[in-house]
């Protein structure tokens, strides 16, 4: 068998055209833009105006009621011991006609007392309906199945606003036995009607044609600066000035049609709020520790550990010798150990992050207890460079 030779012939590469060279260039750029953009810290972004303020005077308002809630299935107020209930009952019957002679108290069971929250939204105009939530102010057993009577709602002036009236949506369940046992899952003694109430007269004027001012969801002197430095960019120089912390002014037309728009324009603007102040919070009573971006920390050496005590009684027999005059007697004894826990000390650098306080700290093993400890007492000595809000 004949065996042909192959020739490999090296070949020389292309000069990279015009167009290679331009491809080039934008994965370059490209490369550089994405870099840049993961550079960028993650907690400064920006927000919208209507995410960070709200216009002043643009507000809901509380409504509060009395009725009666009926239909219940035998848990209703004990009238022995909520009169209110009955004397409410007899006034609502006199004005629909039926007279209940004074010397009846009726034994009511399917009746229950309640209270009657809302809130009537900004701009809220007669015939819209708002949501309401009814609480018993007896001593009902649950309001699940009841319907409630007609009740006016009304506001701080005293005027009503509302009526309410519809069948309640109760999200607990309980069971009862005979001997007196129950079970009961979430609070029977509260509901909600959805669209319960009717706006029978208009909220309040949020604003007029007088000047309008942002407030601020948390005051802040960067923010608000800034704030007013993105509307002047966007609709023109002295559109807005800061007032303080929290309060930014607007140069706003006066005719409604124009203000309102003016008012759209400003809650679209997209604005990077200033960063938090460095703040840790504690919730004594759950163990939650929430520490800010903005935590700082001085040198600092750390060491923490525990001590247990554990107490074991051990009761012995005395037994005296036989042919002894001597009584059979129990001798108590106590086992006391005491366990401490091996503690490593580890060292806080000037100036670490919050990644790296974590880090330490779950080093060590410490429960969200010991966390607490080890932070109160980085304040005390001064080494913690935030503000501890405990809660």
């Amino acid at each position: 068998m004949a065996f042909q030779s192959t020739r490999i012939v090296p070949v020389r590469a292309a000069r990279p055209t015009a167009a290679r060279r331009r491809r080039a260039q934008f994965l370059l750029l490209l490369l550089f833009a994405l870099a840049t953009a993961l550079s960028i810290s993650p907690w400064a972004h920006a927000e919208r105006v209507k995410d960070i303020a709200q216009v002043e005077g643009v507000r809901g308002n509380p409504l509060v009621g009395y009725g009666l809630v009926v239909g219940l299935d035998g848990t209703g107020d004990q009238t022995s011991q909520a009169p209110f209930t009955t004397q409410s009952l007899k006034t609502m019957l006199e004005r629909l006609g039926v007279t209940v002679p004074p010397n009846v108290n009726p034994q009511l069971k399917n009746v229950a007392a309640v209270a009657i929250q809302a809130e009537l939204p900004p701009f809220a105009r007669p015939g819209q309906a708002i949501d309401i939530t009814v609480s018993s102010i007896g001593n009902a057993g649950s309001l699940r199945g009841g319907a409630l009577l007609m009740a006016p709602l009304r506001g701080a002036d005293g005027e009503v606003y509302a009526i309410a009236q519809g069948n309640l949506v109760v999200g607990g369940f309980g069971a009862r036995g005979q001997d007196g046992s129950r079970v009961a899952v979430n609070v029977q003694a509260s509901g909600r009607i959805p669209n319960g109430a009717i706006v029978e007269r208009p909220a309040p004027p949020a604003f007029t044609g007088g000047p309008v001012t942002l407030n601020l969801h948390d005051a802040d002197f960067t923010t608000a600066q800034r704030v007013a430095d993105a509307i002047n960019a966007r609709l023109g120089p002295g559109t807005a000035s800061a007032l303080d912390a929290g309060s930014i002014a607007l140069d706003a037309p006066s005719e409604p049609t124009s203000r309102t728009a003016f008012l759209a324009s400003v809650e679209s603007i997209d604005v990077t709020p200033g960063d938090a102040p460095a703040k840790v919070v504690v919730n004594s009573r759950t163990g939650t520790v929430v520490i800010g971006a903005q935590v700082r920390v001085s040198p600092a050496a750390v060491a923490h550990g525990s001590i247990t005590v554990t107490v074991a009684e051990r009761p012995a027999v005395s037994q005296p010798a036989p042919f002894g005059e001597g009584e059979t007697v129990v001798v108590p004894q106590s086992d006391v150990q005491v366990t401490e826990e091996e503690s490593r000390m580890f060292l806080f650098a000037g100036g670490v992050s919050l990644d790296e306080i974590v880090r330490a700290v779950n080093q060590v093993g410490a429960a969200p207890g010991d966390v607490v400890a080890i932070l109160e007492a980085l304040k005390q000595a001064g080494a913690l460079r935030a503000e501890l809000e405990i809660i």
